[in-house]
This record gives C-alpha cells, sequence and structure tokens, in this order.
C-alpha cells in the first residue's frame, strides 16, 4: 500500500465530465506532498459563511466506477465518524468538481454527498485536533474513507506523513457559527482521553432477518478464521449488524474489506467507535 493513501479513487476534473456525460475514467498519477516546507501555523481554518449551492457539482445524484451517489439536500445535523484522507501535488491546480481551482494550500476538502460548498468541522479522534474546512469538491471514491482533505489541512490535522486518520466530520451552520465557542469546544475536546473513542470495525451487513446475518457471519468465518466476527442488534433500527474487529489499523481494515468485496459479497463499511 502507498504511503500517501488517497490518489487513484479519484480524479476531480474529469468527474465534471463524469457528472455531465455519465462517462468517468480515472487516471492514476501517483499524488504526493508538496517538496517545499509548508508551516501550517500561518495558515487559518475556513471561515464558515452565507453562500449560495454552486452551479457545478450538486447533481441529484452521479455514478463512479459503477457506483450512484446521492448528493444531499442539506448538510444540516450531519455528523460522521470514519477514516480521512487527504490529496495533494497530482491534484494542485486543477479544477474541482464545481469548477473552482484546487490548491493543496487552502483548507478544502472533498466529500460524496453533502451540498458544495459546505463548511464542516474535522476532529482527529486520535490527538483531539479540530480543523475547520469548505468542502467544494467530490469524493474520495473508496469504499472506505468518508473525506478527502487538502494537504495542509491533513497536515493541521496530523494525518499527513500517515495518509490517512480516524477523524468525526460535523457541518457547521454558518448562520449560528461562533468562532469563540469552537476555539472553546476545540480545546476542551484536546484534554478528552480520546484513545476509547477510535475502535475499528468493518460492518459487512445489516439485516432484518437473523437467519439472514447468521448465515454471512457463517461465510466471514470461514474466510477470517483468526478474527472475531460479531452479530449485534441495533434496538432503534431493529437490523441485525455483521461486524468484524476490532481492526488495529486502516491498512488492515482495507485489506479485509478487499477480500470480502473479492469473495462476492457487497462491499462492507468502516464503523469508528
Amino acid at each position: 500500500m502507498q504511503k500517501y493513501d488517497h490518489t487513484f479513487y479519484r480524479n476531480t476534473a474529469i468527474l465534471l465530465v463524469c457528472i455531465a456525460m455519465s462517462a468517468c475514467t480515472f487516471g492514476s498519477k501517483r499524488d504526493a506532498a508538496p517538496k517545499r516546507h509548508v508551516n501550517v501555523a500561518d495558515i487559518p481554518d475556513a471561515v464558515p459563511r452565507i453562500e449560495p449551492r454552486s452551479k457545478g457539482g450538486n447533481p441529484r445524484s452521479y455514478v463512479v466506477f459503477g457506483k450512484k451517489y446521492s448528493v444531499m439536500s442539506s448538510s444540516h445535523g450531519y455528523v460522521e465518524r470514519g477514516i480521512a484522507s487527504w490529496y495533494g501535488t497530482a491534484f494542485h491546480g486543477k479544477k474541482t468538481s464545481n469548477g473552482e481551482t484546487y490548491s493543496m494550500y487552502q483548507m478544502t476538502a472533498a466529500h460524496k454527498s453533502l451540498p458544495i460548498p459546505t463548511y464542516v468541522e474535522v476532529r482527529n479522534l486520535k490527538n483531539g485536533r479540530s480543523i475547520v474546512v469548505r468542502v467544494n469538491d467530490r469524493g474520495p471514491f473508496h469504499n472506505n474513507r468518508i473525506i478527502d482533505l487538502s494537504y495542509v489541512a491533513a497536515k493541521k490535522l496530523g494525518i499527513a506523513g500517515t495518509g490517512t486518520g480516524l477523524v468525526e466530520v460535523r457541518s457547521i451552520n454558518p448562520r449560528t457559527w461562533n468562532p469563540d465557542q469552537q476555539a472553546k469546544a476545540i480545546r476542551t475536546s484536546n484534554k478528552q482521553a480520546l484513545s476509547s473513542f477510535n475502535t475499528l470495525f468493518i460492518q459487512a451487513g445489516a439485516f432484518t432477518s437473523q437467519h439472514n446475518a447468521s448465515q454471512l457471519q457463517k461465510q466471514l468465518l470461514s474466510l477470517f478464521p483468526n478474527k472475531a466476527i460479531k452479530l449485534a442488534k441495533n434496538g432503534q433500527d431493529q437490523l441485525f449488524r455483521v461486524r468484524i474487529g476490532p481492526i488495529v489499523s486502516v491498512e488492515e481494515a482495507d485489506r479485509i474489506a478487499q477480500t470480502i468485496s473479492e469473495n462476492g459479497h457487497p462491499a462492507p463499511h468502516v464503523i469508528v467507535e
């Protein structure tokens, strides 16, 4: 697995054509960090402001790699935990999904389904750091990633060196956003012991039928005899969930997910608890 995890799965310039023509081809240029040192302390977070939805990048749905994605009608109340990645030199200077020019030195991000633009707070669940970025692009088109950060955003968050990180993404309402309250919340979160909130699991399926869930559990036990594969029922939606884990790293999660897909099962997704 390459050091910079965020590359082969997305090409934002071509995505504009995908949306317009429903025909996608993606490049495979290797991504990387800039060669020169960047002092991210000098780069401020994005400042949330009221903006209209972009004319570009907001179709009701679009298809990439044969998978259909739907764009949310509103970002209100959006909160999700998962794996973040980042993108850098391979896309620097190219067009984003809404027609802007991507700069790896600006506090921006790509998301599969949030309206463009949307401002979000991204918190690193390992170290407690938080940043604010402006979503102006689509991606990352990797099953186990929820947001693709610009290089400087990833560096400020502390995940540029590893390529990925466990994060919580929370939408911001520019009408009610208060920078002083946000700074206080960041200081509070930095003092929390976050180690208990960053356990990875692979969710391979969710079923209304316990029998179907048990069948998948048995099939996965044959694929992963040394892994804990649990069957858990959620009382709120009455679904039986089949989960593998806990998993020690993003790389292991990717390997497990790939094996599941290669054996004819639907693509699983990562759960962070």
